[in-house]
């Protein structure tokens, strides 16, 4: 028969750093831990580590540990603002967040059951979209070991809440790990900002409200928030979140491809284009075109074309050029027609789906504003058609580049005067593309006067960044024509659309197409919101950026909305902080000494009831029991380790206890570290493990109504945990230990000792003939002996590897 209070010890390491944070998976026998220099490893209960998560940056120290209910994702808030979702099943980091202060703890609420809270609004439609758009190809030029954090996929699983709590007292909630599901600033419903610290922020189990445990000037306060949009709308915001998931990997996708391609466009330009660019630059603007011109219709060569022809250009070295243009050119046209194309017509499904929640006002009023989501849809629609430019445009390119390579191979064989094969001759349809690409190799300059004021700016900024020497050199240079020095050599126009910067080289338009008459000569079809746009000025990344810009746009209601909607219905004040202890907060020399708030959540699913455990002193707890039934009932149970008036003779140990942590061990029985108060001097200082039954402790407990104001300290009294019986079972540790970490589901507990270097881990609810009823200084001394056995034999694997 298994006891609630028994253990077994399982091992003892000594860890090669200090251990800042930990915390057990519910369903696997994996702990994450974080180190002091900020990485985080998970390992099995076997001491196997699964994944090593390195720091993402220099003295970034890891805040909060956090497992998502059932599943390998691992949520991790560090001191520089950023919050991490790591998968230890695939070793990778899902995604990410960064905020502009310090992460004060992050925690996954617990699973949205759909059968309970769908009920009001049904979706039919979930994952509908796989039967409609096909599935986006992987691009397999981006390394994911390069990937940014905001450049992965949004977790799957059971829908829950991400709850980010800032130092400062800002909370963020996040829908799936991606819908920004409402905010709020704590420090706005307290009286004394100055004087504030926010300890845990929870949200309750029918995820309309949320707790908010702090300190208010000197009382340890408990702030309970109803929101009204959560309770009404938990079931659209799930759609929503859903589709907003879909659309953000959506939008990293497109940011993925566009990398690929300016990768594939430099591929291009770093044999061909630089080649000739060497060659444009020594020769005045304009007479690239007039060379060439003269060279393929008259037939001859200037001195400078047949230098630039024959030095360093062979026919197979000129092929071997072309054929690599040619293939990064054809990876260009697969990246914009499948990889682009799909993803701005995913982007465009969504949001048309989007916008029709939108038109369900119903259940979507809150969430979704209609004319926002028709924008974000007219501006997907200008960026689908600014990829169709694109898609023509390197078409037109690559048609023109085939032409051009063809010609420079004729006119290098003719100028050498080698045989050329019959089929190098070109058509005569053939020649005047030629001589149209060559007349359009150079564009055309800005008018006189804009070069010149150009021209203007440019040298007043140069004069302005550069000393009185440069200033005269620049003059003196500025009296010799300048030839315009160009970047790029002018054979395509697509290297434009990939720059955040106007086009200088708009496409052609044909007169004949009927739609664009129509456009130009009716302004009310051109400005019809019925209609996409079509800037034809801005580039690629200009209209992107303006969806994305549009997409967000979207999203703000929800956040609003929410944010918006947070009432504080109810204030307990839990303690009455001493003053002495306050102020020694601020001493730095005793800043440990105010470090004496514990805290531990619970959401009990049968009794409707959600739990919080809270150490007010450094000898006493609270645990508070919110009913959410319709009776509004709070019960309060207040326990402390010193002995009562009815209190037996108890060992000497037992006098002089503090609490130095607190958690919840499963709904019943609350798991407690308790150590030596004030060390006898040369006597090592011992610590106790403490399973607290809850049952056992109706009778000492108050029930009091969820009131405006509840001030637990006039209405409540403590109670010793002796006097209180079978509520409490003391194990006896060696050493001194500072952080527990216990899993009810897993039956493990593990204890951080010897300055947390230290980590045991122990079996709970063993077997009767299995239990060790008293933990011996022999069987820690075993313990140590096998952790020093174990370290060794770590270090003498190091030294052979």
């Amino acid at each position: 028969m298994a006891q609630s209070g028994s253990m077994k010890l399982l091992g003892a390491r000594n860890m090669s750093c200090i251990v800042e944070r930990m915390e057990w998976n519910n369903k696997m026998d994996l702990i994450a831990y974080g180190t002091e220099k900020g990485e985080v490893i998970i390992q099995r209960l076997n001491w196997q580590k699964i994944v090593t998560f390195p720091t993402p940056g220099e003295d970034v120290r890891v805040r909060s540990l956090s497992w998502q209910m059932d599943e390998t994702l691992l949520a991790v808030g560090y001191s520089n603002g950023k919050v991490a979702l790591l998968d230890a099943e695939s070793e990778t980091i899902i995604s990410g967040l960064i905020y502009d202060d310090d992460i004060k703890k992050v925690f996954f609420s617990k699973a949205i059951n759909s059968k309970e809270k769908l009920d009001s609004y049904t979706c039919n439609s979930k994952d509908k979209h796989k039967r409609y758009l096909l599935k986006l190809p992987p691009l397999t030029n981006i390394d994911p070991c390069l990937k940014t954090l905001d450049q992965k996929s949004f977790p799957k699983g059971s829908p829950c809440f991400l709850v980010v709590i800032m130092r400062s007292g800002k909370v963020h909630l996040l829908l799936l790990g991606a819908l920004q599901a409402g905010s709020i600033d704590l420090t706005q419903h307290i009286l004394h900002p100055e004087e504030f610290d926010v300890y845990d922020v929870r949200l309750n189990g029918d995820f309309n409200a949320i707790y908010a445990l702090l300190r208010d000037g000197h009382q340890l306060k408990l702030l309970h928030f109803h929101n009204q949009v959560l309770e009404d709308c938990i079931s659209p915001m799930l759609e929503l979140a859903s589709h907003c998931a879909h659309i953000l990997e959506t939008k990293n996708y497109i940011n993925d491809t566009q990398q690929c391609l300016l990768e594939a466009w430099e591929t291009v330009q770093l044999e061909m284009d630089n080649k000739l660019t060497k060659y444009a630059n020594s020769q005045a603007y304009g007479m690239i075109s007039a060379y060439f011109l003269e060279l393929h219709v008259f037939g001859y060569a200037t001195l400078e074309v047949e230098e630039f022809l024959f030095e360093g250009l062979t026919e197979k070295g000129f092929k071997k050029i072309a054929n690599s243009v040619d293939l990064s050119l054809k990876n260009l046209q697969g990246l914009v027609f499948k990889q682009l194309t799909g993803a701005a017509v995913n982007m465009f499904y969504f949001l048309n789906t989007i916008a029709g929640f939108g038109r369900m006002s119903h259940f979507f009023e809150a969430l979704i504003s209609p004319d926002v989501a028709s924008e974000a849809m007219r501006a997907c629609g200008a960026f689908l058609l600014k990829v169709h430019e694109l898609q023509r445009t390197i078409d037109i390119l690559v048609s023109n580049m085939k032409l051009f390579h063809s010609w420079m191979i004729f006119t290098i064989l003719r100028l050498s005067h080698q045989e050329i094969p019959d089929d190098m001759i070109f058509s005569g349809k053939e020649n005047i593309a030629l001589a149209e690409f060559f007349c359009a190799m150079e564009p055309d300059l800005p008018d006189a006067c804009e070069a010149d004021d150009v021209s203007q700016e440019e040298s007043s900024a140069t004069r302005s960044a550069a000393t009185a020497e440069d200033d005269e050199l620049s003059d003196d240079a500025s009296a010799i024509p300048m030839v315009t020095t160009r970047t790029k050599f002018n054979l395509e126009r697509v290297g434009q659309y990939l720059e955040n910067a106007y086009l200088t080289q708009l496409q052609s338009v044909d007169p004949t197409q009927l739609w664009t008459r129509l456009l130009a000569e009716n302004d009310c079809l051109a400005q019809c919101s019925l209609l996409v746009p079509h800037d034809k000025k801005l580039s690629l990344i200009q209209q992107r950026d303006k969806m994305f810009n549009a997409i967000d746009a979207v999203f703000h209601k929800p956040t609003e909305s929410i944010s918006g909607s947070f009432k504080l219905t109810t204030t307990v004040i839990c303690y009455d902080l001493p003053q002495y202890i306050v102020e020694s907060a601020l001493d730095e020399e005793h800043e440990l000494n105010y470090d004496f708030v514990n805290c531990s959540y619970h959401v009990h699913e049968a009794t409707k009831c959600d739990m919080l455990a809270v150490t007010v002193r450094w000898q006493e707890a609270m645990i508070l029991e919110f009913s959410r039934a319709d009776d509004c009932l709070l019960r309060c149970t207040r326990v402390h380790l010193q002995p009562g008036p009815f209190t037996p003779q108890l060992h000497e140990n037992y006098y002089n206890l503090r609490i130095v942590d607190i958690q919840f061990y499963n709904e019943s029985s609350i798991s407690m570290l308790a150590q030596t108060l004030l060390p006898t001097p040369g006597v090592r200082p011992h610590s106790y493990f403490l399973q607290f039954a809850l049952s056992a402790t109706r009778n000492q407990s108050t029930q009091h109504q969820m009131a405006p104001l509840v001030k637990l300290p006039d209405a409540t009294m403590a109670h010793s945990i002796h006097d209180i019986p079978d509520a409490v079972t003391f194990k006896g540790l060696d050493g001194v230990c500072e952080m527990l970490a216990v899993s009810g589901s897993r039956k493990v507990a593990t204890v951080l000792s010897d300055r947390r270097r230290k980590m045991t881990i122990f079996e709970m609810e063993i077997e009767e003939e299995e239990d060790d009823t008293e933990m011996s200084q022999a069987s820690f001394l075993d313990m140590s002996k096998d952790s020093v056995l174990a370290t060794g034999a770590n270090e003498s694997d190091k030294l052979e590897a």
